[in-house]
């Protein structure tokens, strides 16, 4: 669809085209999931929407694009998880310590366990997706980074590159954690377990940027 054809639709004309284009792409994400990125073709897409094949391509063109704005969408999901625990977890006030293992502790066992994580991951592994860092602009490291800067800026933390602060936090928490929990297969370990690396690895942190 051009952008003049889109620009002078009616509401309940774009209502519908937004609808058709959700259906689309859950249609879309549920095949590539279930028959990976190869076998899932644009008419069996299509069907599983119930629109035309051509109302497909009028909205993303080929597959690979449709692929895309899969991936997009989940990932937009966790960037807006992550948005959530940085802006509920790291406050102005609060103990640092408590909230960057507050703020670790739920990345891992909140954000990451859940299903549209897990779905990224599936997604991302059948296809490289070489156009979603360009795509996509707010994701969750530049969050961090952002954030942590701030903490710097008040005095909260000694860190003359809060870029690489936050990758070391992320490094030595959320990084060492979910190691441990992919190597793992008893839940009942891996709470005890998880908490113990984020303590630990905060502590360390600390160590180095207070």
């Amino acid at each position: 669809m051009s952008r003049g054809v889109a620009a002078v639709q009616t509401p309940g004309r774009r209502r519908r085209s937004e609808g058709k284009r959700a259906a689309i792409l859950d249609a879309a994400e549920a095949l590539f999931l279930a028959e990976g990125y190869e076998r899932a073709s644009v008419d069996a897409i299509a069907a599983r929407a119930q629109v035309s094949k051509r109302t497909v391509y009028d909205h993303f063109g080929e597959k690979a694009e449709v692929f895309l704005r899969v991936v997009e969408r989940v990932n937009d999901a966790l960037v807006r998880s992550v948005r959530a625990a940085i802006d509920e977890e790291l406050t102005p006030g609060r103990d640092l310590r408590a909230a960057l293992t507050a703020f670790g502790r739920r990345v891992v066992t909140q954000t990451f366990p859940s299903s549209d994580y897990s779905t990224f991951r599936r997604l991302t592994a059948q296809r490289p997706a070489p156009r979603l860092a360009e795509a996509v602009r707010d994701r969750p490291e530049r969050m961090l980074e952002e954030r942590f800067a701030v903490l710097a800026a008040d005095g909260e933390i000694r860190a003359p590159d809060p870029v690489l602060a936050a990758r070391h936090f992320t490094a030595l928490t959320i990084g060492l954690a979910l190691d441990a929990l992919d190597d793992r297969h008893d839940a009942e370990e891996e709470e005890p377990e998880t908490l113990t690396i984020i303590t630990d690895g905060v502590d360390a942190f600390l160590r180095a940027y207070r």
